[in-house]
């Protein structure tokens, strides 16, 4: 199928697109395309004009701003997977970047593009909202910040507002002692994952000071599981503990049934993979 008639504009700075957005009705900004493309393709989405940041290369950077690790909104996926300040700054997200889909997608994909579409199982969206991410929207009213976690609203829904953009993303930088670990599952190398986890554990003098569980793929936004995870932090991690957090991760969830993947099934796929992610983080937390 082809899309529906659109209007195109490719600005050449901020102020522009800002204007263009506050100009037009239902507008699209695009910049990869990957997501917003084959949906226009299947008509499933018809805006009446896009609006291409692809000349605003000042949104595309990864900076470390102190505390904090700044990714501009048009970065590709496969410049956070390859930038030495990510793997080392904040390793977790690089660890789930290079796991998008293929190739070609990781080249042509963007931060931005990846939240402001929030699919319920992608990799971004899951890492921003497990490491407490902070999103800077802007507009021609100005720009304010959204924690990752009340930026994803419902499927494909965001606080995202019909005039803004994303302009950049901040991620916490990894602590001393803590370790992540990033599982999925797909049915086939490429696809959105069936279940997604992201760890983090935090050591010190060898008990668990920190613990973050986020998961994807079993809801329609991502989730951070803090209150769950706050009993197990404090202990000395061994086997049992991770066996206990896993189980404990698996009856807190509430996954749809789905006539190609029973709830049951979620629940022991999210059982597995918590348990070899949290393992993976602890091997990486104790060096």
């Amino acid at each position: 199928m082809k899309p529906a008639v659109f209007a195109y504009f490719r600005p050449t700075s901020l102020e522009e697109v800002l204007t263009q957005l506050a100009q037009s009705s239902n507008a699209k900004v695009i910049a990869g395309g990957q997501s917003l493309g084959p949906m226009m393709n299947m008509r499933l989405a018809a805006p009446a004009a896009l609006v291409d940041l692809n000349d605003l290369t000042e949104l595309a950077y990864i900076r470390d701003v102190g505390d904090m690790l700044e990714i501009g909104a048009l970065t590709r996926h496969y410049q956070v997977e390859q930038s030495v300040l990510v793997r080392n700054l904040c390793p977790l997200l690089a660890q789930a970047a290079r796991t998008i889909g293929h190739y070609a997608i990781r080249q042509r994909g963007t931060l931005g593009g990846s939240l402001a579409h929030a699919d319920p199982a992608a990799q971004l969206a899951l890492i921003a909202v497990t490491l407490g991410a902070q999103i800077n929207l802007v507009s021609m009213r100005g720009e304010r910040t959204v924690a990752a976690a009340d930026f994803f609203v419902a499927v494909m829904a965001t606080a995202l507002e019909p005039d803004e953009v994303i302009r950049s993303v901040r991620f916490p930088k990894v602590a001393a002692q803590e370790g992540t670990a990033f599982r999925l599952f797909n049915q086939r190398h490429g696809d959105f994952a069936i279940v997604a986890v992201a760890a983090t554990v935090a050591l010190h003098e060898g008990r668990v000071t920190r613990l973050r569980i986020g998961l994807g793929g079993n809801s329609p936004v991502p989730l951070l599981y803090d209150a769950l995870t706050s009993a197990f932090v404090g202990r000395i991690p061994d086997a049992a503990w991770s066996d206990q957090l896993a189980r404990a991760v698996r009856d807190a969830i509430e996954p749809e049934e789905d006539a190609r993947i029973p709830a049951v099934y979620r629940r022991e796929l999210t059982e597995t993979l918590v348990q070899r992610a949290v393992v993976r983080a602890l091997e990486r937390a104790q060096g």
